[in-house]
């Protein structure tokens, strides 16, 4: 009985966060359309990743502190180790940091041409791009179920898009933000999976992760901005309107990391992958009534095969790992 109240408070907590993360992370492309138009895409990418950072350095130094010994049985890890292991793994964690820094950038270009509703039902194939990297990298297995929902969600994704229309010429802007957005997923699940081997040696935790990519990603932006911009655009940083919307866009981009890392600790990746599915609906509900975009017919049947493809999935990984 005291396993199973445990079980359902745990659960209860998943879903909470997990709620939570659904409308951060689906309110972010709002954000990243709403933002004034003098915030380019490499500087407003560059704040993101710092103000993340600074919102993660007190979180990572509580749970170093919290660990005070060598690494214990748990796996947990320590501050007497930390420093090394950072050391150890500095090169893999530079390739990464470039990683996720091309990512932010490209993620605030991608949704100012595909759209907030298109560009978050675009970003949902990072379970496709998860199965792509478990095969060729983590020699995982897949099943033909899988092949087919992945099709699927394809196609939910191109009926979006393309609003039912296969004949007609689309908007080549709307096309090339997919595109790009395409690339990032591919760049995001790439990224998790060079630091998944850092996590199952014990040598990093997911909120040591985050801050570390982010401020690696961060300095590499911000230095690379001001050498290819000239200096008066520093002028930006004198207008509060612009300072609000940096710190707006770290704060929810960092809070539904946050989430998702919380929901993961209550839930297995499964059902916390399918607790945050619904995010387009969120993006889609705040675009509407924000941005101004029409929500159609063709959007919501996208969004509902997106969804069970991902439902299906997921589930099938789940079998896979029982067998």
């Amino acid at each position: 009985m005291f396993l199973l109240y445990t079980l359902n408070i745990n659960t209860k907590k998943g879903l909470l966060f997990g709620g939570l993360g659904v409308i951060l992370v689906g309110f972010q492309p709002i954000i990243a359309n709403a933002r004034p138009q003098s915030l380019d895409a490499f500087i407003f990418a560059a704040m993101t990743c710092l103000v993340e950072a600074i919102m993660f350095f007190p979180l990572m130094m509580m749970e170093i502190k919290r660990n005070k010994s060598s690494i214990t049985n748990n796996g947990k890890m320590s501050k007497t180790t930390v420093w090394q292991n950072w050391k150890k793994n500095i090169w893999l964690l530079i390739i990464i940091g470039i990683i996720f820094g091309l990512n932010q950038l490209l993620f605030f270009i991608g949704y100012n041409l595909a759209g907030a509703i298109n560009g978050s039902l675009t970003q949902k194939t990072s379970v496709f791009f998860g199965l792509v990297f478990g095969v060729l990298i983590l020699k995982e297995k897949i099943t033909k179920t899988q092949v087919v929902f992945s099709i699927l969600l394809f196609f939910g994704l191109f009926l979006a898009i393309t609003q039912g229309s296969f004949t007609t010429v689309y908007n080549v802007d709307v096309i090339f933000g997919v595109l790009i957005l395409l690339f990032i997923t591919f760049l995001w699940m790439l990224g998790h999976t060079l630091t998944k081997s850092m996590f199952d040696r014990n040598e990093m935790t997911p909120t040591q992760m985050v801050f570390v990519r982010n401020i690696m990603s961060g300095i590499i932006l911000i230095i690379i901005y001001f050498i290819v911009f000239p200096i008066d655009k520093l002028a930006l940083f004198n207008d509060p309107v612009n300072i609000f919307f940096f710190i707006a866009m770290g704060v929810v981009y960092g809070s539904g990391l946050f989430c998702w890392y919380k929901t993961l600790s209550y839930l297995d990746v499964s059902k916390a992958t399918i607790v945050i599915a619904p995010t387009p609906i969120v993006t889609s509900i705040f675009a509407s009534f924000i941005l101004g975009e029409i929500f159609t017919v063709f959007h919501l049947i996208g969004t509902f095969l997106v969804i069970i493809s991902i439902i299906v999935i997921v589930k099938q990984k789940e079998i896979l790992k029982d067998k």
